[in-house]
């Protein structure tokens, strides 16, 4: 134990976006971190990132001169890592999703809180709320698309011809594109809130897509009929359950549509010479959510992409061997492979997995 940076003097500062989400997943870390170091105080400090700033844009089509680099890595995460540079804060919290493989010098991905479910969600309105929200509509005209409503359980590939589904992530969307060339989709922005209500009052959505993991750390519950319940926590947790009456999802599976590298992963960026940094993150770190990340982001370094890259990844432990699923949409056709290797090689098995999607 480092006797002199144990002090109950070291206050450890956690850097993180202002997002509810972002939010919640640092009091989750905070929490962590508090349980294992009792002696030590930890704090919040919220920074506005250069993403934040461009909610209304979409990050794969941002004007280049509004953006500090020609492409989108970074926008969620510089803020944060100028803030432990200039030692203003300890820690950076980060969806892992967002964090880009290359970091600047000196800082360094020291830890990983277990991973949650890395699904993603099929969100649509149900028949009965289609219906409501049509006879609701008074200046209806032709020509003017009517809301449409499905069953539970719905799926990608059961949607109707011409269908239109809202997602800002080109993975999503070239998977998407993949399995139904004749989807369109269409580019949406703001939280999760933001989005339903969108779904609710915009005809020409028939569906869109959210995390699991997402919903989970912000206590959405969704059951296996398919409905949700909100946040029981909030200003007004019954207009929040109104919003989500009629609501309905699906998950979707992985050879449906995988995950973002580092999908329903939190990490934890420090500076690589801060012994008690370095301390608290092999404390808190599940290892084998590190194990399965360092694969995929290693992968997709190889790959030389970041989160809006055409490509995606899901590693898991199966027994004592590492097992991953990679497809890259940059080559056509695209190609999914399956990589397995021993545990103590994930950065091999990443590369060799792009390796293979190179070829």
């Amino acid at each position: 134990m480092l006797k002199a940076d144990t002090t109950p003097k070291r206050k450890i500062i956690l850097a993180t976006r202002g997002s509810p989400l972002a939010l919640a997943q640092t009091h989750r870390v905070l929490n962590t971190c508090a349980h294992a170091f009792p002696h030590l105080r930890f704090e919040i400090r919220v920074i506005k990132t250069t993403g934040d700033k461009l909610q209304t844009a979409s990050l794969a089509h941002t004007d280049q001169d509004s953006l500090p680099s020609p492409t989108a890595k970074g926008l969620f995460t510089k803020e944060l890592e100028n803030a432990l540079t200039e030692k203003s804060a300890d820690m950076a919290i980060h969806s892992l999703k967002d964090l880009p493989t290359e970091l600047p010098e000196g800082l360094i991905l020291g830890g990983v809180l277990r991973r949650a479910d890395a699904h993603d969600l099929l969100i649509y309105r149900s028949p009965a709320l289609a219906e409501k929200l049509q006879n609701a509509v008074t200046d209806w005209a032709p020509g003017v698309k009517s809301y449409r409503g499905f069953k539970r359980g719905l799926k990608i590939k059961d949607l109707p011809q011409g269908a239109t589904i809202a997602s800002s992530s080109t993975r999503r969307q070239v998977q998407i594109q993949h399995l139904r060339p004749d989807i369109r989709v269409i580019p949406i922005r703001g939280n999760v809130g933001t989005r339903i209500r969108k779904l609710r009052e915009h005809p020409e959505i028939d569906a869109t897509l959210l995390a699991a993991a997402g919903l989970e750390r912000l206590e959405y519950h969704l059951f296996p009929d398919g409905h949700f319940t909100a946040p029981k926590t909030g200003s007004d947790p019954a207009a929040a359950q109104a919003e989500l009456d009629g609501i309905l999802g699906s998950v979707l599976e992985m050879d449906e549509m995988l995950p973002c590298v580092g999908q329903a992963a939190i990490g934890i960026e420090i500076r690589a010479d801060d012994p008690l940094l370095n301390e608290i993150c092999r404390a808190v770190t599940h290892p084998n959510t590190q194990i399965c990340v360092t694969a995929e982001r290693e992968f997709l370094r190889a790959q030389g992409g970041g989160c809006q890259s055409p490509v995606a990844a899901f590693a898991r432990i199966i027994g004592h061997r590492l097992q991953m699923r990679a497809v890259s949409f940059r080559i056509t056709p695209p190609r999914w492979i399956t990589v397995e290797g021993k545990l103590t090689e994930a950065e091999q098995l990443g590369r060799e997995a792009a390796r293979q999607l190179s070829e």
